[in-house]
């Protein structure tokens, strides 16, 4: 059963404003947030262990969850919000080398696992939970060679708890632990001084069923089948330790160091490049050339159209048949009538506006390197606490759309504003937290860090919504091109193609065509545990989506007010936002194509947490779509000479 790991998150979340990004106390200018550490020969070096993690189950689990090696005292390590709300547990461990002095054969410790604790173990073998450590602030990874020998090194980040097979000549499938660990610690020397830092932590792991003479003497233990000075060394898994109740398990470890050229700024990279980068790369610039180009045609298409319409109506005013226009300047008395639901219009103008912002800064800090994947939780809490501070531009443009209106409630707008979207988001989040802590899983967010998110929401965010809807509401209201008639004009019947349903569904194929190659890294990312570190293209595919939601919003606008039908406000939105659907629906194919899931409670995780990704992207195009097809229709009916 995994321990409670509930911590004082609270304390942490009133100085986050203070470290952004931070993850700790930086000595000296380093950009990733995390300075050196310098070593010595013979300093201590801790290993720390962090969550079990699963790609079967996306649960994680407190290492000390299972009968491993327990320290006396087991004391957690300071953790910032991300990494809490991503089930990070880091704690101590029985795993301490010396810099620069290699050990063989090392026992950490004996157990005789009881029943619960060798069904847990077998549990956890089925589920292929992996062990994650840190030393030194670096994840623990196997390094598996490919077939291809001019291939690079893959690395798998964990290592597995133990793997099923079976004895030579039967069919019974059996349950074996990893209880032997080949360390392999890569330094980079100083050439002038004999301080070295950590650039790797390599590991193999072995299955060994292993033996000794006489009682047990504790840590001083001699082993038949590992001793240094017989050089009987750990080298395969051929007699492996079986895991039952009640049977010793008997766990060692070696540790080798070797120097590196890698330099200590450079030590991420290998992590980083692990995806096949020729394919991701080629993928990404194929998807952009033809966006591009399509965005291209789209562009031309739209300003030939419309400066050959504006000259056309222009001309016309000037000749007797000036009654007879057709078009788009039918509906000038129209087009910018107030819309039905307008004040929940605004709220969804507002909230994609935050959540604009929040992106948009956050892959900036990105780019510069701020968010480095060495900061473990630094990305979620950047995004958390950028979210909070942009609520001041939520109720500024949801003020202003609804005073544009002629609304006067702006202060139901803004209460709207500040809970609809997090309300939402915070409701689901919650029972999925809640099916978290039914499994007993690290993965649950403690009730303090609950806490403390409701306080940023409540404390920072809803007060900001409140300031910037006050200013945008005092602020003289924007006046319209045209005048809106008094009595609204009847729109003719449409043709099949351009029926709200048909055009909002088609709006969404360009945006999410644009974003698709790269959602498969992002999905693979989040739940397949790899490391996401090309921050450089997701924004150049942010502004890609950017204006292919513009693009196509603006097209299927324009062709709506040809047919006469003035009602834009929510089709644009729509439009734009459709493309959520086609994420959803994707999601949905690479939940049954690509991922291993069997639990049911990962299931609904999985899809809780995608329905979440789908509504906020929704809310981010639909903005971008409505604010493109608003820009529009101003540019185009203060254009046009009206009577």
């Amino acid at each position: 059963m995994a321990r409670p790991t509930t911590r004082p998150a609270l304390a942490l979340l009133l100085v986050a404003a203070a470290v952004l990004a931070g993850a700790g106390a930086a000595r000296g200018f380093y950009l990733p947030g995390v300075a050196p550490a310098d070593f010595r020969k013979k300093d201590p070096l801790a290993v720390k262990v962090n969550q079990l993690s699963s790609i079967k189950t996306q649960l994680p689990y407190s290492y000390y969850s299972l009968p491993f090696c327990r320290p006396g005292t087991i004391v957690d390590s300071a953790e910032n919000l991300g990494e809490v709300l991503r089930g990070d547990r880091i704690e101590n461990s029985l795993y301490v080398f010396e810099m620069m002095e290699p050990k063989l054969c090392q026992i950490v410790c004996k157990i005789a696992p009881n029943q619960d604790e060798a069904r847990d173990l077998k549990e956890k073998i089925d589920d292929e939970y992996r062990i994650n450590m840190i030393l030194d602030n670096l994840p623990l990874v196997v390094p598996i060679k490919r077939l291809d020998q001019e291939a690079p090194t893959v690395y798998q980040q964990g290592v597995h708890v133990g793997v099923k097979g079976q004895y030579a000549g039967s069919k019974e499938e059996k349950h074996f632990i990893h209880n032997h660990f080949t360390f392999l610690v890569k330094y980079h020397k100083d050439a002038n001084t004999d301080i070295a830092r950590i650039v790797a932590f390599e590991v193999k792991p072995y299955s060994i069923k292993h033996e000794y003479d006489g009682d047990w003497k504790g840590n001083g233990t001699p082993l038949k089948t590992c001793d240094p000075h017989s050089r009987r060394l750990v080298v395969d898994s051929d007699s492996p330790q079986e895991v039952e109740a009640n049977k010793e398990i008997i766990f060692t470890y070696d540790v080798n160091f070797e120097e590196s050229p890698i330099k200590w700024a450079s030590r991420w990279d290998t992590y980083l490049l692990m995806a096949d980068d020729q394919i991701h790369w080629f993928s990404i610039v194929n998807s952009l050339m033809i966006v591009l180009f399509l965005s291209g045609m789209v562009a031309m298409i739209m300003l030939r159209t419309l400066y050959r319409d504006i000259s056309k109506y222009n001309q016309l005013e000037d000749q007797e048949d000036a009654q007879e226009e057709t078009g788009w300047k039918l509906v000038h008395g129209d087009v910018f009538r107030p819309p039905v639901n307008a004040d929940l219009l605004c709220v969804y103008v507002g909230t994609g506006v935050q959540f604009f912002g929040m992106l948009l800064v956050t892959l900036l800090f990105a780019i510069l390197g701020l968010l480095s994947p060495s900061n473990r939780g630094g990305l979620m809490t950047a995004m958390l606490l950028l979210w909070v501070f942009m609520g001041l531009f939520a109720g500024y443009s949801s003020s202003r759309l609804y005073k544009m209106f002629k609304g006067s409630e702006w202060k139901n707008v803004t209460i709207k504003t500040a809970l609809m979207f997090p309300g939402i988001v915070f409701a689901i989040f919650f029972v999925l937290n809640a099916l978290i802590w039914g499994e007993k899983s690290s993965g649950a967010v403690p009730f303090t860090t609950m806490f403390a998110l409701v306080l940023l929401w409540f404390g920072i965010s809803v007060p900001l919504v409140f300031v910037g809807s006050y200013i945008g509401f005092k602020k003289p209201a924007m006046e319209d091109p045209v005048r809106t008639n008094k009595i609204p004009r009847a729109i003719p019947e449409q043709p099949w193609y351009m029926n709200p349903v048909v055009s909002v569904l088609i709006g969404g194929i360009l945006p999410f065509g644009a974003v698709f190659i790269e959602l498969f890294f992002i999905l693979t990312s989040i739940w397949l545990h790899q490391f996401y570190y090309i921050f450089g293209f997701l924004f150049l595919v942010f502004v890609i989506l950017i204006l292919t939601c513009a693009e196509i919003t603006i097209v299927l606008c324009y062709f709506q007010l040809c047919g006469e039908d003035y009602q834009w406000w929510w089709r644009s939105y729509l439009t734009a936002g459709s493309s959520a659907l086609y994420l959803f629906l994707y999601a949905t194919f690479y939940f049954f194509t690509k991922l291993e899931i069997t639990k049911t409670v990962s299931g609904v995780l999985y899809f809780g947490y995608m329905l979440i990704a789908s509504y906020a992207f929704f809310v981010l195009t639909g903005t971008i779509g409505f604010y493109a097809c608003f820009w529009f229709t101003r540019l185009i009916y203060s254009s046009v000479k009206i009577d």
